[in-house]
């Protein structure tokens, strides 16, 4: 049958309900969709679309997050496209929206990603699959919640540097976990930062993502250089991806923010 929806944006979208052929164009919602049980059901996905292994692998990848492969898609014959606004681009989703029915998912910060669970429980007929898996991430969350404390610099990218700033789901779970974004008072959502941008941002901690640039732990040196007394501390960058990966985030985070919570209050003493 036919069903009408809303999708975050407010967009209008009609599809077959359930959908048998779906089309995700983002990480997040992949592995969510197949948390909830829908690998049968999903016939394309993007080529960073790594989780979970190896199931996603027999799902073929017919775009990234900001360029897709049109003629491959559309012979898919897809019941419903799924994209999400940061990961993919307007006119990505503009050019299927002629062709194919395409719900936009939205998410930037943590009660988004539930949210986002939610809604594509009910568009695809998994609602108390979607439900059960919502609760349990919402518990683990919750034990997490207040954990550190600090200032800190979550960096994204090199060349030039950047960090996640404000209004962004990396930035809602160091909120989460008691932190304070110190690249918050920069411009843009992904701010690019001079060196001397980082120093005056005097961060107590500096986190340096594993993806999408991968920083290692040879990087540690150029940063604590420009903060000699800041803690440099590579971490693991798809811990802080939505959807599935939270469940997995809950032990890293506690592993590895408790840690250095206690290094930087003895250090501070």
């Amino acid at each position: 049958m036919k069903r009408t929806v809303l999708d975050t944006l407010g967009r209008t979208v009609t599809y077959s309900y359930p959908p048998k052929r779906i089309i995700s164009l983002c990480p997040g919602i992949t592995d969510t969709l197949l948390a909830l049980g829908l690998k049968d059901e999903i016939a394309g996905r993007t080529r960073f679309c790594i989780h979970p292994l190896p199931e996603v692998l027999d799902i073929p990848a017919v775009a990234g997050t900001k360029d897709m492969k049109l003629d491959q898609i559309l012979q898919l014959q897809p019941d419903l496209v799924i994209a999400e606004k940061e990961e993919n681009t307007k006119e990505m989703v503009d050019t299927l929206a002629s062709h194919v029915p395409v719900y936009v998912a939205e998410v930037q910060t943590v009660g988004e990603a539930y949210g986002m669970m939610t809604a594509l429980g009910d568009v695809t007929a998994r609602g108390s699959e979607a439900a059960a898996l919502v609760r349990q991430i919402e518990t683990g969350f919750r034990a997490i919640e207040g954990i550190s404390s600090g200032s800190v610099l979550y960096m994204i990218w090199k060349k030039p540097y950047m960090a996640a700033g404000n209004k962004t789901y990396i930035d809602s779970v160091l909120a989460h976990l008691g932190f304070t974004n110190a690249s918050a008072p920069f411009d843009g959502r992904y701010p690019a930062l001079e060196p001397i941008d980082i120093q005056n941002a005097d961060s107590s901690l500096v986190l340096l993502a594993s993806e999408p640039y991968p920083f290692k732990e040879k990087h540690i040196d150029e940063f604590q250089e420009l903060l000699p007394t800041a803690q440099i501390v590579p971490v693991d960058g798809e811990m802080f991806w939505y959807g599935p990966r939270m469940l997995e985030a809950v032990p890293y985070f506690e592993k590895t923010f408790s840690r250095l919570s206690q290094e930087l209050s003895q250090r501070r003493e």
